[in-house]
């Protein structure tokens, strides 16, 4: 097969997803690199018919990355994930309305284009977890104890965007991440960003079949083969706080193969998706002319 790796700057070093590119360059496949956050593209001219099977995304929230996965999909090509389940949870506040309309325990979340109209939120919501909704890698994640400290941070807030923000969940200052890669699940917990003294690393622990489950609704409620999910412990159980397409993976066993081979049975198995004008069948591959580069 062919297909064709859209990775950001951030990730251009990055083992995940690039071991898995090489991966299945070792198995026989041919992989295209494109890094769009450093590329002069002919944008007009950049999808086409017959070149890759599917295209992978590895990128920031908000990055270029995305916009040229969604000119792939909207001419029908297969997209890992599928491209308007990547969208569903790159918009944090967009996420928690799906996620809490489909009866995943999520906190109530409120969003302001503005800093200062989160000064509006009740008091008794605080302790306040306020971040950017198009945040990634815990990018401006604040606990926020009081109003006067929303006061105080407030030139840190300016300029990221829409913020959301979420009455804070009690728990132990460790999160447990779930991975899934193609319907298997594996967990992990490490210090949470706002517990960091905690000093716990990322490492595999049993997954609580509460957790687990919870997990699996999860890509059933988004869309998603390969994602991970951020669970906090709570004094009234699990609650979901974030949802990554696309992580990085860590802890979980012969990831870099377990990654690829799924990469080629999503790409083999791709469905046709609606665009304008119609169906346009999955199995017809459309991708960039030579802007690739092969690893």
């Amino acid at each position: 097969m062919r297909l064709c790796f859209l990775v950001e700057e951030h990730y251009r070093r990055d083992g995940m997803p690039l071991d898995v590119a090489r991966q299945l360059t070792a198995w026989g496949h041919r992989v295209d690199v494109l890094r769009p956050g450093d590329s002069l593209l002919v944008v007009s001219e950049a999808v086409r018919a017959g070149s890759h099977d599917a295209w992978v995304l590895k990128t920031v929230s908000g990055g270029p990355g995305l916009t040229l996965l969604e000119a792939a999909a909207a001419v029908g090509l297969t997209t890992v994930n599928d491209v308007r389940s990547i969208r569903g949870v790159r918009d944090k506040a967009l996420a928690s309305v799906i996620a809490r309309t489909r009866g995943l325990p999520v906190p109530v979340t409120y969003a302001a284009a503005r800093w200062e109209r989160l000064a509006e939120i009740p008091v008794a919501e605080y302790p306040l977890v306020v971040k950017p909704a198009d945040g990634s890698s815990g990018r401006a994640v604040h606990l926020v104890p009081s109003p006067d400290r929303l006061l105080d941070l407030g030139p840190a807030l300016a300029g990221e965007g829409l913020l959301i923000a979420q009455p804070y969940v009690p728990n132990s200052g460790t999160d447990l991440k779930v991975y899934c890669v193609d319907g298997e699940l594996f967990a992990t917990e490490r210090s949470s960003p706002l517990h960091p003294g905690q000093g716990v690393r990322e490492r595999q622990v049993p997954l609580p079949a509460e957790v687990a489950r919870i997990a699996a609704q999860v890509g059933e409620v988004f869309g998603l083969d390969l994602y991970g999910v951020d669970v906090l412990l709570g004094p009234d159980g699990p609650v979901v706080v974030d949802v990554n397409d696309f992580p990085s993976f860590r802890q979980v066993p012969d990831a870099v193969a377990r990654v690829a081979r799924a990469v080629l049975r999503l790409a083999r198995s791709g469905t046709a998706v609606t665009v304008p004008g119609g169906l346009v069948p999955a199995e017809q591959s459309f991708a960039y002319g030579e802007l690739g580069a092969a690893l």
